[in-house]
């Protein structure tokens, strides 16, 4: 619903100083929506775990067995570094051109800027739209299953089916996504960051107990299958460990920011990776410690022993419920990109 959409927003030397921006008749909804710039560093920080950290952090275990124990927790490591960098990098980018007086709000207008507009409309902007689309359909697949492991805890012979319970979650964040800007997300972010410890620290403390229980599986951590088998599987674990330091929205959180922005992002990167390394490696050491090679694509799973949970219902019915909770916000944080 914009009128004109210009390469990126053009500021003044007053501007600049004042924090100002170009007047919101020439920018268009989604600009507009980024541009509420109150933001504060921990407020950065709280965005940016929040469109990074999530439920997917229960494949770890499973990508470690895939790897092993040095090449994973090598490559767990590697990639953190490499993103926290890269990310830094990009950061410093955006302060450089919005010091030129050339503000860029989203991924878009630095391709605009960088590669021209053909390749923003046809290109970077479908392909962004494309990422956040899919990672909103996979929240909500998520969360149905999330809502329906729940009900089946204290009703095993439901009847309810798994769409109900999808469409159930995906009212929710439809619901929450009538914010009206990035900026008012913060308090919704802070929970999400909150949730994401809670539940995180609940799985490690699950692996844990069941590790050094009488029902603990045998601990074997080599690498089962045939040469080729192995190839494909470390491929697959590098990749899972790679998807989960994606954040595909690092312009729009940094045009949050309020002015001057110097050094905000860099204090928010460090909030978030601190969080990172907390809930990824505890998650993953923990986890492929307990089950070794036969960590199941997501931990929850190895909760379960033919049916029968190896923690209490009260544990398990916690940790869902963290987890559908921020998997709420961050189908909310998608949703509105």
């Amino acid at each position: 619903m914009g009128i004109v959409v210009p390469n990126s927003v053009d500021l003044s030397s007053t501007d600049k100083e004042n924090g100002v921006v170009q007047s919101p008749e020439v920018l268009d909804a989604g600009a507009l929506f980024v541009l509420k710039s109150r933001g504060s560093w921990l407020h950065c920080g709280y965005h940016l775990t929040t469109s990074i950290v999530g439920p997917v952090i229960f494949s770890f275990p499973f990508a470690l067995s895939l790897l092993g124990w040095a090449p994973g927790v090598l490559i767990t490591t590697l990639q953190a570094l490499v993103t926290f960098y890269s990310y830094n990098l990009l950061s410093v980018v955006l302060e450089h051109h919005a010091l030129l007086g050339k503000r860029q709000l989203r991924f878009r207008d630095m391709a605009r800027d960088i590669l021209g507009p053909r390749w923003s409309k046809y290109f970077v902007g479908p392909l962004q739209i494309a990422i956040c689309y899919g990672a909103v359909i996979g929240c909500i697949l998520l969360g149905g299953q999330s809502l329906k492991f729940i009900y089946l805890l204290y009703n095993q012979s439901g009847k309810m089916q798994l769409y109900h319970f999808i469409i159930i979650f995906g009212a929710v964040p439809l619901f929450l996504a009538q914010i009206p800007s990035f900026h008012s997300l913060r308090h919704i972010n802070l929970a999400s960051l909150l949730l994401c410890l809670a539940y995180s620290a609940f799985v490690t403390a699950g692996s844990v107990h069941i590790g050094n229980s009488k029902n603990a599986p045998i601990k074997d951590y080599s690498i089962k299958g045939s040469k080729e088998n192995r190839i494909l599987g470390a491929i697959n674990g590098i990749s899972i460990i790679a998807t989960t330091y994606g954040c595909g929205i690092i312009p729009e959180i940094q045009a949050t920011l309020a002015p001057p922005v110097k050094g905000k992002m860099f204090r928010g990167l460090c909030i978030c990776f601190a969080v990172i390394v907390s809930t990824y490696f505890s998650v993953a050491i923990s986890g492929y410690w307990a089950f070794g090679n036969q960590s199941q694509p997501t931990v929850l799973s190895n909760f379960m022993a033919e049916e029968r949970p190896l923690l209490p219902t009260w544990f398990l019915l916690v940790t869902n419920i963290f987890t559908l909770m921020q998997l709420v916000t961050i189908t909310v944080v998608r949703t509105l990109h």
